[in-house]
């Protein structure tokens, strides 16, 4: 499937992991990707830490963890990587932050969290590494925010989140980190926050217009997108349960005033991106003030119309952004198995088009990106998988 600019979507499978797992932690290091801990067939968390040569797709066994978890948060620094929090095998938050030295092969026990905590989101800037939120022992959210130090292996607090919250969205932008959904407890959270590195200050953006659990949250040339997800139920819907969605919300951090319009002479469904006024030259020369569908401000929420949202109605997904496009994979949808299929939103496009299928039907799967890949690592397909699958975005043929 083309991509724009010569380039277009493949997959590429890679040998599977040794361990199957779902819940796992993942790290790219010098061409080398690490899976740590996660959960077994069994469901109790793991020690397990393996490593794929990307180059020579061969898997190593590493040092066991010294610390059984899943869940964690992982951050990679330099010849190291740090893994923060998680949950162990008695289904407790953990404190312990342990360090994978690279060129020594071992593991090393650093500062621990002041607060045991799982679902800790991190960010990793300049060399140090800010981790926020996630859930204590007494499942309550936790509002904190500390950055990591590697000099002074020490942890300092940071003012905290305006809204307590546990496995939110982050994502970095100039010198902001912004916080984007979470959970209390099984509650999905709509606060959109953000953190000012600078001033070391909270903003608050509007919230999310949907409340959705599970939905997948990327960020691509300036814009924060929230999919899909279970749509919870509400005096403004007709539904007595959650239910799966396609629904596509869109925050722009960079421009300013701004309309979306549907407009008249295009195609059915087309859309164009003006300011306020455009000349429409789909069917002719035309000058048309648009009736708009929505209008936009520079700090508001854009929920696009039904001929804009997703293919698939899908929830525990992956999401992620390559080349320009937001890309949205596996997952659970109204089918009784999770899904295979892919699709992307292209920004310059303003469509979505049908990818690829997986190779592997999945959801609750582990991600990262890497370069023009991205990686797509265990989950559940019927039980903990060792799949290891990347989208990438190749030179057109």
């Amino acid at each position: 499937m083309a991509a724009g600019g010569g380039r277009a979507f493949a997959w590429q499978v890679f040998p599977p992991m040794p361990t199957c797992r779902v819940y796992g932690t993942v790290a790219h290091q010098d061409g080398h990707l690490l899976v740590l801990g996660g959960c077994g067939r069994a469901g109790l968390p793991l020690d397990t830490a393996e490593t794929l040569d990307m180059g020579s797709h061969t898997w190593l066994a590493l040092a066991p963890l010294p610390t059984a978890r899943a869940g964690a948060a992982a951050v990679a620094l330099g010849k190291q990587v740090l893994v923060v929090g998680g949950v162990d095998e008695v289904q407790s938050p953990v404190a312990a932050v342990e360090a994978f030295l690279a060129d020594e092969g071992r593991w090393e026990r650093r500062a621990t969290l002041p607060q045991a905590a799982m679902g800790v989101a991190t960010v990793e800037r300049d060399g140090v590494v800010y981790a926020l939120g996630g859930m204590g022992p007494d499942t309550a959210p936790q509002a904190q925010v500390l950055v990591y130090e590697p000099r002074r292996d020490c942890w300092l607090s940071l003012p905290s989140m305006p809204t307590p919250c546990y496995g939110a969205s982050t994502f970095l932008h100039g010198n902001k980190i912004y916080v984007l959904g979470g959970r209390q407890g099984k509650l999905p959270v709509t606060a959109f926050e953000a953190f000012d590195l600078e001033t070391r200050t909270w903003t608050r953006h509007p919230s999310l217009p949907s409340r959705r659990a599970f939905a997948g949250c990327a960020m691509a040339e300036g814009s924060v997108f929230s999919l899909g997800g279970l749509q919870q139920p509400g005096p403004h819907n007709f539904y007595s349960r959650p239910h799966f969605v396609n629904t596509v919300e869109m925050f722009d951090l960079e421009h300013g005033e701004q309309c979306l319009f549907y407009c008249p002479h295009g195609t059915e469904g087309s859309v164009c991106v003006c300011v306020c006024v455009c000349v429409c030259t789909l069917a002719s020369a035309y000058v048309c003030v648009h009736t708009p569908y929505i209008f936009s401000l520079s700090g508001s929420w854009t929920k696009l119309p039904r001929s804009l949202r997703m293919r698939d109605k899908r929830a525990d997904f992956v999401v992620g952004s390559l080349g320009g496009n937001i890309v949205a994979i596996g997952g659970l949808g109204n089918q009784p198995c999770p899904l295979a299929s892919a699709e992307s939103f292209s920004l310059a496009r303003r469509r979505w088009e049908v990818l690829p299928a997986m190779p592997t039907a999945r959801c609750s799967c582990s991600s990262l990106q890497a370069g023009p890949r991205l990686f797509v690592i265990g989950g559940v397909a019927q039980g903990p998988s060792q799949a290891v699958e990347a989208l990438c975005l190749r030179d057109g043929v």
